[in-house]
Order: C-alpha cells, then structure tokens, then sequence
C-alpha cells in the first residue's frame, strides 16, 4: 500500500458483552484507495467499521485518523471529522422523502452551507438519476437498489473524506450490484473519497478494491492487493468458487470451510 495512509487500526478489539467479535485486528487504509475487508457472515466485518465511526467503543486498541486517535469519540463528532458510515441495510429513513433523506445527510454541516448543500445534492443526482425522478416520494418505497443509492448519497451530504461502506452488494441483482459498484469507482476517482468496504461478495470486492484483508472469526488471517488476493489459490477456493484439485489449501482454511 502507499504510504500516505489516512486510516489506521492498531491491535483493535470490541465485544459484544461477554463475546468478543474482533480480535487484535490491525490494518491500515491510504488517501484515496479503495480498500476491502472479505470474511464470512458473523467474521467480524461490520464490527470494524462500527468500532471506527464510534458506535461501538473498542476494548483495546487504537484507531488513528491523520495521526490522531479517534477510538471511543462520539460519533457525531467522527463525521464532522470527514468520516461517514453507509451501514449495512441502509437504514435509510422510510417515512421522509428521498430529498429529506439526503438534507438529514448534512446535518453535521454550518447553517451557512446551505447553498453548497442544494448543489451537492444535484451532484449525487447526476451519479443516481433515478433518486432525482423519485426525490419527494417517501424513501420507504423505493426499491432495495434505490434505497442502497439513496444510502451512499446521503452520506456524501456529510461531505467525507472516507466512506465506510457496509455489505454494498446485501440484497441486490449482480446486475445492480455491478452498477452500484461503477459508482463507487467513480466517487473514488472523481471526488477523491477514500473507500473503506465490507462484503461478502468477494469476487465484485475484489475486483473494484486496491487492497484486500481477509478476516477470520475476528483476526485478519491473510492481506495484499487484490490482484494477488484474487490469485491466491486458498482465496479462489474458499470466496471464489473456483477449485484447483492441484493445490490444497492450509489446515487454517480447511477450518473455515465448515464453519460456512
């Protein structure tokens, strides 16, 4: 990875109660990378990215953000520092509108930006246009692709400089979750927003991410950009789907093949 690295967790561990969900995980994320974090349901993934934006106080550890430790701030105060959180099943809010929707985005922001607001909201039409057609009908009814949309969007209202993104592909079509992930891309390069991600999809994660992490019950177990992830024979079997009767993966791996 480059060197100018923006994000930082060093030994980090959070639980829930008496269960520890992730444990000693330690990764780093560069200035305008996109970066992904693979694992299997309950792997621990959502957990980071809750531990990051503050909802959830880690009991060891140190996240670092520019240099600075940002564990156990509130997380309000971790998006005024340019951190937003897209969570997993988008927890849009489905009374308001679309367009409510987004301005609830910026509620971090001065009063005096309100015209930088209404442009940025016309900038995250020109990325979901259909948010556009649908903007005063209640966010509740839209399609699970559009709510994923409307998701991203409101948190480029927070104006980010990361984006933590939750399981982005939960639900959707590979057709859709193709389409939502060329938008990730193109936030990535257009705007400059650097892409922290989470998913089970390892094959699209792969594919759209610089760098990977494998996590495992909690501790990441394998990392590297993710054209070598996507060779990894281990990789290819166990998130790919593509054997290799040549090759036998770690008694690690074998391990985790029964637990899914």
């Amino acid at each position: 990875m480059a060197d100018d690295v923006i994000l930082q967790l060093n030994n980090v561990e959070s639980a829930y109660g008496p269960v520890k969900a992730i444990r000693g995980v330690s990764l780093k994320v560069s200035q305008g990378s996109i970066v992904t974090v693979l694992g299997a349901n309950g792997a621990g993934k959502s957990t980071i990215l809750k531990t990051i934006s503050g909802i959830i106080d880690p009991q060891k550890g140190s996240i670092l953000y520019r240099n600075e430790p940002i564990q156990k701030k509130d997380p309000a105060w971790i998006v005024r520092q340019g951190i937003a959180h897209v969570p997993e099943g988008r927890e849009i809010f489905p009374l308001l509108s679309v367009r409510e929707n987004l301005i609830m985005g910026a509620y971090t922001r001065p009063m005096g930006e309100k015209a930088e607001v209404e442009r940025e909201i016309e900038q995250v039409y020109g990325y979901f246009p259909i948010l556009k057609e649908r903007t005063g009908q209640p966010a509740g009814q839209l399609s699970g692709g559009q709510q994923q949309m409307l998701a991203i969007s409101r948190a480029l209202l927070a104006k980010p400089t990361i984006m933590l993104l939750d399981e982005p592909s939960l639900g959707l079509s590979p057709k859709l979750t193709h389409e939502i992930f060329e938008i990730i891309k193109r936030i990535n390069a257009e705007r400059g927003v650097t892409i922290l991600l989470v998913e089970q999809n390892a094959r699209v994660a792969l594919k759209y991410a610089d760098y990977g992490y494998v996590l495992e019950v909690g501790r990441i177990v394998m990392e590297d950009p993710c054209a070598v992830l996507r060779e990894k024979e281990d990789v290819k079997e166990f998130y790919l789907g593509i054997k290799d009767s040549g090759v036998r993966g770690t008694r690690r791996w074998k391990k985790k093949k029964t637990w899914r």
